[in-house]
Order: structure tokens, then C-alpha cells, then sequence
């Protein structure tokens, strides 16, 4: 397993980052965001919705845990930092191995619940604007969906 990290140094170029990994997803992916409060996991989810061609506004589904949008393929935007109960069935099955894209906020908190193979990406404060980002794919399609951007 690789691993992959990159900067930006703007919300702007965050956005771009994203929406160029959105042109290289399809259905069933999985992409796990962590990283520190304030570090850009909306903006960077904001970029993946544009890239899968979404048209409504992108927000935090802090309160109510899933937000589905459609584009090309559907896209469904998880916060699960607020689940209570990590071994509580919520169907996140259905979402995993669906039809659309998942981006996961806060997934270490339903670590037993993850499927085998997800793109985990993790964002940092450098600065004020700048921005690391480290992704660790997990299984050979987010290899190469990872080889592909980065190479």
C-alpha cells in the first residue's frame, strides 16, 4: 500500500484537488476524510460534488448524519461524528456498496462498519491557507485511482 501527500495553499486549490479526483471516481467508491477541525474536509467534499456534477449546495450533514445529491453518479456525504453508537446498524451498507460515491467524515468512528477497500485521506493544518494532504488507499482500485492523480 502507498501512500501519497501532496499541499495546497489555498481553498481554491483544495477545491480544484478534489474536483480532479471526483473526474476519476465511479460508483461504489469510497473516500474516508479526517483531519484537523477547520482543515477544509467541506471544501474539499464542495470539489468532489462538483466534480460528479452536482448542482445543489454542498453543507455539513452534521445533524442529520447523510446527505444524498445526485450528479452523474449519486453522491452521498456522510458525517458520522455525531453517532452515537458506533455498533448501531444505520444501513451504511447500502450506501458502501451501492450505486454512488461516499465521502465519509470522522470514519474511524465506524471503523467496524467500513468496508474493505476505501481511499483514506487525511487533512492537516500547515498554516493559516496551506494545506496537507495524505492519502492512503486500501485495496488496488484506490491504488490506481491514486497512481493515476499523483503520477
Amino acid at each position: 500500500m502507498g501512500r501519497y501527500e501532496t499541499i495546497t495553499k489555498s481553498p481554491e486549490e483544495t477545491f480544484r484537488l478534489a474536483e480532479s479526483l471526483a473526474k476519476k471516481l465511479h460508483a461504489g467508491d469510497v473516500l474516508l476524510l479526517e483531519g484537523d477541525l477547520g482543515a477544509g474536509k467541506t471544501t474539499f467534499t464542495k470539489g468532489i460534488a462538483k466534480g460528479l456534477g452536482v448542482e445543489r449546495t454542498i453543507n455539513s450533514p452534521t445533524f442529520t448524519i447523510i446527505k444524498e445529491y445526485k450528479g452523474r453518479i449519486p453522491f452521498y456525504h456522510m458525517d458520522v461524528y455525531r453517532v452515537s453508537d458506533p455498533e448501531e446498524d444505520l444501513g451504511f451498507d447500502e450506501y458502501f456498496f451501492g450505486q454512488g460515491v461516499c465521502v465519509v467524515e470522522w470514519a474511524h468512528l465506524i471503523e467496524d462498519q467500513l468496508p474493505d477497500e476505501y481511499l483514506q485521506i487525511s487533512i492537516y493544518n500547515e498554516d493559516m491557507t496551506t494545506r496537507r494532504f495524505v492519502f492512503e488507499p486500501v485495496g488496488k482500485r484506490y491504488e490506481r485511482l491514486c497512481e493515476e492523480l499523483f503520477l
